[in-house]
């Protein structure tokens, strides 16, 4: 009879048992993608039937390899190195994979041992990518050399690399590239671009930057297996200001100064009149724009004449490629012009008075 009784309560253990396994659902991310170099997250949550309890919880990679376990709440029995337990809240695991590696991709399997149904598990899939870093956008000084640098945080997967210009209009055009085979530069650009021999990280230079280099440029990576890979930096392109001032009298007592500076991007003029105020009115600006991209900047000040013995009247001009403010002091001091003036009549009467007494000897030996 007791054979026959414990029959039945076997059956009925094994059913009970393969209802709570079949109520274990374990759920994960799926796949990601991440890139070389980053940490990723991996996470595995576990719904448990009522009396479930986990007794671990195992990491196995691509390779069928334990790379962390541990038992419930964190009690890490194996850890690899770039491997760390996230702490998580109950029926749950998460782990960092600290600064990825090609070799770290694959799909890796959570495995919950669960007792009484037994093993549970769930498979989540990253994928390693790299990416394209570039130094972001650049300003350069028209005339100044300037390089454009960026790089694959996988190189070994490089098998090419090009440089494009895409102008304010749309216009695209390829600059340079480079492979293992050979290197090329576009006939528009050969001897005022260089482009390193490299395709770890890449560096393209203008030589000698114009106004026309102004731009945006791409940098292409052709990669396998993650196939084109970019990225995108603006230059821009600074042409200093060269400033001039000068000053006339516009009318009888009254004297006009201009300040003319020409520049790209257009330069601010303000000036300095020393402490008392006899300017005419605020100073007037206009600008005009030239053919090579600059633009002419000019700013006439009216002051009372009697400034320019007094006072300092200066011209200062600001521009976002300056370390600091160009002054221009007016010349304020009349008394040296007066001087050569006078110095230079001295000299026309002495000269005049010579010529006069050569002419007269000259008449008087003739008269003999």
């Amino acid at each position: 009879m007791s054979g026959r009784s414990s029959q039945p309560s076997l059956q009925l253990w094994i059913i009970a048992a393969g209802l709570s396994a079949a109520l274990c659902d374990v759920k994960t991310a799926g796949s990601l993608t991440a890139e070389a170099g980053q940490p990723a997250v991996l996470r595995c949550d576990i719904s448990l039937a009522s009396g479930q309890v986990v007794r671990q919880v195992r990491w196995l990679n691509r390779h069928n390899v334990a790379v962390l376990a541990f038992e419930p709440p964190a009690r890490v029995s194996l850890s690899q190195d770039h491997v760390k337990l996230i702490p998580s809240r109950r029926n749950a695991t998460a782990i960092t994979i600290s600064r990825l590696r090609p070799e770290d991709g694959g799909c890796y399997r959570c495995i919950f041992d669960v007792y009484p149904s037994g093993r549970q598990e769930g498979s989540t899939c990253i994928t390693v990518v790299g990416k394209v870093h570039l130094e972001g956008n650049r300003t350069a000084i028209s005339g100044k050399p300037v390089t454009l640098s960026c790089w694959y945080s996988l190189p070994e997967r490089v098998r090419q690399v090009l440089w494009t210009k895409t102008t304010e209009q749309g216009d695209t055009a390829a600059v340079a590239s480079y492979s293992k085979r050979a290197a090329h530069t576009s006939e528009q650009f050969k001897g005022r671009v260089r482009l390193s021999p490299t395709l770890e990280d890449s560096r393209l230079t203008v030589l000698s930057v114009r106004t026309e280099d102004e731009a945006c440029y791409t940098c292409q990576f052709h990669t396998y297996p993650d196939g084109a890979r970019s990225s995108t930096a603006c230059l821009s392109v600074y042409v200093l200001p060269k400033p001039e001032v000068t000053h006339v009298a516009s009318s009888p007592g009254v004297t006009e100064a201009n300040c003319t500076a020409q520049s790209r991007p257009p330069a601010e003029i303000t000036w300095e009149v020393g402490d008392e105020n006899r300017t005419l009115g605020a100073p007037v600006s206009s600008a005009y724009e030239q053919g090579d991209g600059t633009t002419t900047v000019t700013s006439t000040l009216l002051f009372q004449s009697g400034l320019l013995g007094d006072a300092a009247v200066k011209c200062v001009v600001h521009h976002r490629g300056l370390e600091k403010p160009l002054t221009l002091a007016l010349s304020t001091n009349v008394r040296p012009a007066i001087i050569v003036l006078l110095s230079v009549c001295g000299v026309a009467a002495v000269l005049l008075l010579c010529l006069c007494v050569c002419l007269c000897k000259c008449f008087i030996c003739t008269q003999d």
